[in-house]
């Protein structure tokens, strides 16, 4: 008998091995031309033929179960707003007393964001609470550029910003309350690189406007007949590109028509880290934590290298002493739709294509659990704010930073503090 998660949860993502082209296509599916990220046309047996292995590891099974829904990613404004300040996450650690005092009120203001702005204004400091404007966006920006990400870049202080602030400033021994006072300010800088500029002028490439664009429908068997799950607007691929929310990647712009950009277009945006595509293998262990909402990369040594903030189902219960592996990383999966399995509903099962807008993005690294797994989103506003399916969800762009770090057997441990609340975070 299935227990209640693993109703909900559906498995894992399709390998688009060559042998399997005629199983697929017969199920609807619709594969890319290859599994390399962001590119998501044809849809050609050939084309499988080319790009069969998709996975860090090498998988002989002719088909495999499609990853779990993503989760609950309707959230409204006001719901988003609530998650934003949210301070559960701080019943799982422990907070160092503040190390700087305000001298004046931080009167800054999102509307206030500009390139100028970022790149020459003075850092607040101390900086937190319900706040927001271009020294929140400096923070934003330094943190991601040291793969301890807040997830999307909105300009806004809140929880996500305040968690990675927080692992960062215990990584680096500096007093760790989730404040950046001018200690931890500078600090990051040195961290990030120094980059001379936070936001700079950027030439757009064929590959960074092309499509395909299309019009997702709501209905889940109108989505099985489409090539892929492609992004629905040019604005969509450039906000994902750059980390950042579209409606700040707009005011950033204020002239210019998102949409309508063109190959050799230039658009201000953030100066974000390096491509994670060569990365090394650096990542021996990864640490879940359900009351923290947060996944870490840790080395050898259990040096934090990478933090990410994560959406982990309502219904996530895992052992508290639970270790598990990565048994393989696929990047482009496609999802089997099987809601029997989700909800114990009727209906036909369906192939999803692959595509950002997946259910389950852009990234799926398969756990050795039945069912689990940490993956992306297509909705990147909502991760640390939403529910999920039981698995472990995060930005499309972390989810590509972390799968390209881990390798097959890399340990996983979970830590389910939201129900051990006599805990601490240790790590």
């Amino acid at each position: 008998m299935k227990s209640k998660f693993e109703k909900k949860c559906v498995g894992k993502p399709i390998l688009l091995l060559f042998f399997t082209a005629l199983t697929l296509i017969s199920f609807g599916c619709v594969p890319p031309e290859n599994s390399n990220v962001g590119n998501n046309n044809t849809n050609t047996a050939n084309a499988l033929a080319n790009n069969a292995n998709t996975s860090a590891n090498t998988d002989s099974a002719s088909t495999r179960e499609a990853a779990p829904l993503g989760g609950d990613e309707n959230l409204s404004p006001e719901e988003v707003e609530r998650g934003r300040l949210n301070e559960e996450w701080k019943k799982f650690v422990q907070l160092d007393q503040p190390t700087e005092k305000a001298s004046t009120p931080n009167t800054e203001k999102w509307t206030d964001i500009s390139m100028e702005n970022v790149n020459n204004k003075k850092q607040y400091t101390p900086l937190s609470g319900d706040v927001s404007g271009s020294s929140v966006f400096r923070v934003q920006l330094l943190l991601d550029r040291t793969q301890f990400s807040p997830g999307i870049i909105d300009g806004k202080w809140g929880k996500n910003t305040e968690k990675a602030v927080y692992w960062l400033q215990k990584r680096e021994g500096i007093p760790a309350n989730g404040q950046v006072d001018q200690k931890t300010y500078q600090r990051f800088i040195e961290l990030a690189g120094s980059p001379d500029k936070l936001i700079t002028e950027q030439q757009l490439s064929e590959k960074d406007v092309s499509g395909p664009f299309v019009k997702i429908p709501a209905d889940i068997y109108e989505k099985a007949k489409m090539d892929c799950m492609c992004y629905e607007s040019l604005t969509e691929k450039l906000s994902e590109k750059y980390h950042i929310s579209p409606e700040l990647l707009q005011k950033l712009n204020p002239n210019v028509k998102l949409d309508e950009l063109k190959a050799g277009d230039k658009i201000i945006a953030p100066n974000l880290r390096a491509s994670e595509e060569n990365s090394k293998k650096d990542v021996e262990r990864i640490i879940v934590s359900d009351g923290g909402h947060y996944v870490h990369g840790l080395d050898a040594q259990g040096k934090i290298l990478s933090h990410y903030p994560s959406t982990l189902g309502s219904d996530y219960n895992p052992s508290p002493s639970g270790e598990y592996k990565i048994n393989s990383v696929t990047e482009n999966p496609s999802w089997h739709y099987q809601p029997e399995l989700l909800d114990g509903g009727g209906g036909k099962d369906a192939m999803i294509p692959p595509g950002p807008n997946n259910a389950v993005g852009l990234v799926w690294m398969d756990l050795s659990k039945p069912h689990y797994g940490i993956h992306g989103t297509s909705a990147p506003e909502t991760i640390g704010y939403a529910t999920s399916h039981g698995c472990i969800r995060l930005t499309n762009w972390d989810a590509l930073a972390l799968g390209r770090r881990v390798k097959p057997g890399t340990p996983v441990e979970f830590n389910d503090l939201a129900n051990r609340s006599d805990k601490k975070e240790t790590e």
